[in-house]
C-alpha cells in the first residue's frame, strides 16, 4: 500500500507538471500572436499587386502551416517529457532490483536488458516524430562538385528532350515544342543547325551510333531521319571554373516570343499537332514558389537565323495513328524504334523505311522507348503503369516481359550496364530492376516530385533525375542520394525539368538537362569528388 500511494502521488505531480507546462505554452503562443498581429496588419495595409482574395487565401494557408508546426512542436515537447518520466521510473526500478538479494545475476541481467530495449524504443519513436520537422533541412552538395557551365538558349517554347552525339564532332541536340530541333556547339553555346521538317512538337532526338544522322519524333505522327554536317566554331578562352558564376565562352542572340506558361506546373503533355496544349496541376517539393514569367531567359534576337536550316528529312517513318512521343536507334543503326500515343511501338528498317514489327500490348499511351547499347533489346514505357522489355536477339522469337511495380505513369525506362533497367514514374519513385528477376526491384528511390526522362552515367552508375519541381538530383544505383544540382533565381531551371543526358567523356560538360523554361543547361559534375563525399 505505501508503495502504491507513493506512485500515485508521483503520477499526479507529473500530470500537474505537464498541465502547467501546456498552459504556459498556450500563454506563450497567444502572446506571440499578439506581438505578430501588428506587423501582419501593417503588411495587409501595404500596397500589393495581388488581388485581395489571393492575399487572404495566402494568409490563411500560412496560418495553417504555422498551426501545424506549433502542434508538432507541442507534441515533441510532450514526448520528451514522457521519455524523461519513463527513464526516471526505469532507473528507480533498476535500483530496487539491484538492492534485492534474490537471483541477483539473472534478475539484474533481465532488468537491464528490458530497460535498454524500452529506452531504445522510446528514443526511436521520438526521432521518428521529430523527423517531420528536420527532414527538409538536409545539406546540399557544394557548388565545386556540381557546377553550371553553359546555358543553351534559343528555342521559342519548352524543350522536351536533350541528347549528345556519339560520333565526332560531338554536338548537343535539343527537341522542342516550337516544332524545331537544334544542334549546338557544347563549348561556345552557338546554334549550328536548325531542323524544321516537322509540323508538330518535336518530342525527342537521338543521334546515330556511327554516322551524322539524327532521329526525331514528333506530334505530327511521324519520325524523321535527317543528315547534318556541322563545323564547330573555335571556342574562346574559358573563364576560371573555380568561381561560382556560369562559364561563358561566347555570345548568343535569340528571339523571345512570350508564351503562356502556368505559375505552378507539374505535368505538361506534348502537342498533338500544330497547336501547343498544356495540362497543368499543382507541384510539390522544394522551391515551389518564386515561379513567374519574369524568370524566363532574356532573349533579344533569333539564335537560329545565322545557322544552316534543314527542311526536308532523309527518311520519314509514317505508320502511327497518334503522337510519336519518342524514338531511338537499335544497336548498329540499321533499325529504329518509335513509341506512340496510339499504344504501339513500331520497329522500322532505316534504309527502306518499311515497318518490320508493330509492338502491341500496352493498355494506354506510350511515354518513352529506349534501346540497349550493345544488344537487340528495347524497353517501352506507358501510362498503364508498366514498362515492357522486347527481345529481338533471336530473329524467330520476339519475346516480351512486363514489369509491374509503379502506381502511376512510367515516364521512362533506360538500360544500364549489365542486366539492369532503371525506371522513373509520376508516382515519385525510381526503381532499379534486374532483367533476370522481374518480380520486384532491387532498389527503390522515393522522391517528393514526379520524375521525367532519366539518364544513367554508365561508367560510374549515377542516375540523373529531372523533376517536375525544377530540381535535378543524382543517385547511385543502390538508391543513395549523391547530390542536388544548384538552383537559385540566377541559375538553374525555372520550370519543369524534362530530360537529362550524360556525356561522360566530355572535358567541359558531362551532364545536360533541359526544361520547359526553353533552355538547356550544361553541367560539370566532379564525379570523383562526388563519390568521395558519398
Amino acid at each position: 500500500m505505501p508503495t502504491e500511494s507513493g506512485s500515485c502521488s508521483t503520477a499526479r505531480q507529473a500530470k500537474q507538471k505537464r498541465k502547467s507546462h501546456s498552459l504556459s505554452i498556450r500563454r506563450t503562443n497567444s502572446s506571440e500572436q499578439e506581438r505578430t498581429g501588428l506587423p501582419r496588419e501593417m503588411l495587409e495595409g501595404q500596397d500589393s499587386k495581388l488581388p485581395s482574395s489571393v492575399r487572404s487565401t495566402l494568409l490563411e494557408l500560412f496560418g495553417q502551416i504555422e498551426r501545424e508546426f506549433e502542434n508538432l512542436y507541442i507534441e515533441n515537447l510532450e514526448l520528451r517529457r514522457e521519455i524523461d518520466t519513463l527513464n526516471e521510473r526505469l532507473a528507480a526500478e533498476g535500483q530496487a532490483i539491484d538492492g534485492a538479494e534474490l537471483s541477483k545475476g539473472q534478475l539484474k541481467t533481465k532488468a537491464s536488458h528490458s530497460t535498454s530495449q524500452l529506452s531504445q524504443k522510446l528514443k526511436t519513436t521520438y526521432k521518428a516524430s521529430t523527423s517531420k520537422i528536420v527532414s527538409s533541412f538536409k545539406t546540399t552538395t557544394s557548388r565545386a562538385v556540381c557546377q553550371l557551365v553553359k546555358e543553351y538558349i534559343g528555342h521559342r517554347d519548352g524543350i522536351w528532350d536533350v541528347s549528345v552525339a556519339r560520333t565526332q564532332p560531338v554536338v548537343l541536340g535539343t527537341a522542342s515544342a516550337d516544332h524545331t530541333a537544334l544542334l549546338w556547339s557544347i563549348e561556345t553555346g552557338k546554334c549550328l543547325v536548325k531542323y524544321t521538317g516537322h509540323v508538330g512538337s518535336v518530342n525527342s532526338i537521338k543521334f546515330h551510333p556511327s554516322e551524322q544522322l539524327a532521329l526525331t519524333a514528333s506530334g505530327d505522327q511521324t519520325a524523321h531521319i535527317w543528315r547534318y554536317v556541322v563545323q564547330l566554331p573555335t571556342p574562346q578562352p574559358i573563364a576560371d571554373p573555380s568561381n561560382n558564376s556560369p562559364l561563358r565562352t561566347g555570345t548568343v542572340s535569340v528571339l523571345f516570343t512570350p508564351a503562356f506558361l502556368p505559375h505552378r506546373m507539374s505535368i505538361v503533355l506534348p502537342v498533338t499537332g500544330i497547336t501547343s496544349h498544356l495540362l497543368c496541376c499543382q507541384i510539390s517539393g522544394e522551391d515551389e514558389i518564386e515561379c513567374s514569367d519574369k524568370d524566363e531567359p532574356d532573349i533579344d534576337g533569333d539564335v537560329s537565323s545565322d545557322c544552316p536550316t534543314i527542311r526536308i528529312p532523309l527518311t520519314s517513318l509514317k505508320s502511327h495513328q497518334g503522337v510519336v512521343i519518342a524514338a531511338d536507334w537499335l544497336v548498329g543503326g540499321k533499325q529504329a524504334v518509335t513509341a506512340s500515343w496510339d499504344r504501339t511501338a513500331n520497329l522500322y528498317d532505316v534504309e527502306t523505311s518499311e515497318l518490320v514489327h508493330s509492338l502491341t500490348g500496352h493498355d494506354q499511351e506510350l511515354t518513352h522507348c529506349c534501346t540497349h547499347p550493345t544488344q537487340r533489346l528495347v524497353v517501352t514505357s506507358s501510362r498503364d503503369t508498366t514498362f515492357r522489355l522486347w527481345d529481338f536477339r533471336d530473329p524467330s522469337i520476339h519475346s516480351v516481359n512486363v514489369f509491374q511495380g509503379h502506381t502511376d505513369t512510367v515516364t521512362s525506362a533506360v538500360f544500364t550496364v549489365g542486366d539492369n533497367v532503371v525506371s522513373g514514374s509520376d508516382d515519385r519513385t525510381v526503381k532499379v530492376w534486374d532483367l533476370k528477376n522481374m518480380r520486384s526491384p532491387i532498389a527503390t528511390i522515393r522522391t517528393d516530385s514526379a520524375i521525367n526522362r532519366i539518364n544513367v552515367c554508365v561508367g560510374q552508375k549515377i542516375i540523373a533525375l529531372p523533376h517536375d519541381n525544377r530540381q535535378v538530383r543524382l543517385f547511385d544505383m543502390s538508391g543513395v542520394r549523391l547530390a542536388r544540382l544548384p538552383r537559385s533565381s540566377r541559375q538553374g531551371h525555372r520550370r519543369m525539368v524534362c530530360c537529362s543526358a550524360w556525356s561522360e567523356d566530355h572535358p567541359i560538360c558531362n551532364l545536360f538537362t533541359c526544361g520547359f523554361d526553353r533552355q538547356a543547361i550544361g553541367w560539370n559534375i566532379n564525379i570523383p569528388a562526388l563519390l568521395q563525399e558519398k
